[in-house]
């Protein structure tokens, strides 16, 4: 079995947050804004792996709606839906994401996000890929208004299954 997702996200910048992305701080004067530590990395990789597994949206069971998400590690959020994918019998096969930003430019930070990344994930960083790009100053990306990311993922069945089991989750129990 081989599955594919694709993921996005989108988060304004504004004064007084930390900028995470992948996990890691990355020094600027702006952060993200959001429920979450807002790293909208890690968001289009969740949304990703969990369109993969044909479970909705990152919104479905991480509400920003819900304290319990209110300023939450997004790596532990990323963990839990990795946990997700194991219990339905897949593995990460690879993962390619892009974060467009205009500043701060991200190219010294990009092998400690896939590390961090490949590390939540149990994986090799081997099949870990990041990328950072502007916009050449067009667009709200352009404009230093926010930060977007988005994130393509395979999935590989590493067992025989029925398909994703993510019931057992206390989280997710409707």
């Amino acid at each position: 079995m081989f599955r594919i997702g694709f993921g996005y996200d989108v988060h304004q910048l504004v004064k007084g947050r930390r900028l995470i992305l992948g996990g890691v701080h990355v020094p600027h004067p702006r952060g993200l804004a959001g429920h979450s530590d807002a790293d909208v990395l890690i968001h289009a990789i969740i949304d990703a792996i969990i369109g993969a597994l044909g479970m909705g949206d990152i919104g479905r069971h991480f509400p920003d709606s819900d304290l319990a998400y209110k300023d939450a590690n997004s790596i532990s959020l990323f963990k839990r839906v990795m946990t997700w994918a194991k219990k339905g019998g897949f593995r990460l096969n690879n993962l390619d994401a892009t974060v467009v930003a205009e500043r701060p430019k991200l190219a010294s930070f990009i092998q400690m996000m896939q590390e961090n990344i490949a590390r939540a994930a149990e994986v090799s960083t081997s099949i870990i890929n990041i990328k950072a790009t502007s916009t050449e100053r067009l667009g709200f990306c352009g404009r230093q208004e926010g930060i977007e990311a988005f994130a393509v993922v395979s999935l590989v069945g590493i067992e025989k299954h029925e398909g994703p089991d993510y019931k057992d989750d206390p989280e997710n129990s409707d």
